[in-house]
Formats: structure tokens, C-alpha cells, sequence
């Protein structure tokens, strides 16, 4: 795994809370249930700093905007889905974005026990997009 991303710029969103209907239950198709997205955007952030300008950067109000279109849009049975949609219409919006990060989380799971929540992650640049 590519870990220079670790040291770049990056917009950072945390806590986004959606209310979907992805899993391959039925009654999660059907009545849908909560869902927790962080997404990390990277892309170069020094000119925005310099500038002060919005139009030397990516707004996370329109990524936060993306990722509520995926989460409440139409249906998935895979969280995995879910995340890899998120980063697909990031990178289809956003060029200057090189890598994103994204975790996708269920609060609601039917297990037995706590759990804060159940979810993936996955991180993908440019570079490495199939």
C-alpha cells in the first residue's frame, strides 16, 4: 500500500450520518438504517492557504453533498459498493483530488454484543483506480 499519502494535504470530512438502504438483508433494503462516512480527499492544499481562495481548493460542503447522493441514492447489498461509488464520483467531479480515503460504517448491525459500529475502509488514488 502507498503510504506517502500519510504526509499530504488532505480535506478532511468526519461524522457524516446518512440514513440508507444498502446491506443484503431484506429489512435493510427495506427499511433502511443509519450510516457513518468519514472521507479523507487528498490533494494539494498550499495554494489555498496562500490565497485564501475557495477556487484554489475542493469545498467539503460539495463532497459532503456526494457522498449524502450515494448513500441515501439507490441500493447496494456491499458496504465495499458503497465506499468505491463515494470515491468514483469524487475523483469524477474533482480533478485535482489524487487519493481519497473512505469508511463506510453500519451502527445497526445484527450481532451479538456492542459494537460502536461495523464498516470498511478503503483507499485509493488515482493511480491505482481500476
Amino acid at each position: 500500500m502507498d503510504t506517502e499519502f500519510l504526509m499530504r494535504d488532505k480535506l478532511v470530512l468526519r461524522g457524516l450520518m446518512f440514513h440508507g438502504f444498502h446491506g443484503v438483508l431484506e429489512e435493510e433494503k427495506k427499511l433502511g438504517q443509519k450510516f457513518l462516512v468519514d472521507i479523507d480527499a487528498y490533494l494539494e492544499l498550499q495554494k489555498a492557504g496562500d490565497t485564501d481562495n475557495l477556487d484554489d481548493s475542493v469545498s467539503y460542503a460539495d463532497i459532503y453533498n456526494l457522498a449524502r447522493e450515494v448513500v441515501e441514492g439507490p441500493s447496494f447489498n456491499l458496504l465495499e459498493s458503497v465506499a468505491t461509488k463515494i470515491v468514483k464520483d469524487i475523483f469524477a467531479s474533482y480533478q485535482q483530488i489524487s487519493a481519497v480515503r473512505v469508511r463506510v460504517g453500519k451502527p445497526h448491525v445484527a450481532v451479538k454484543g456492542p459494537v460502536e459500529y461495523l464498516g470498511v475502509e478503503i483507499y485509493r488514488s488515482r493511480t491505482n483506480m481500476k
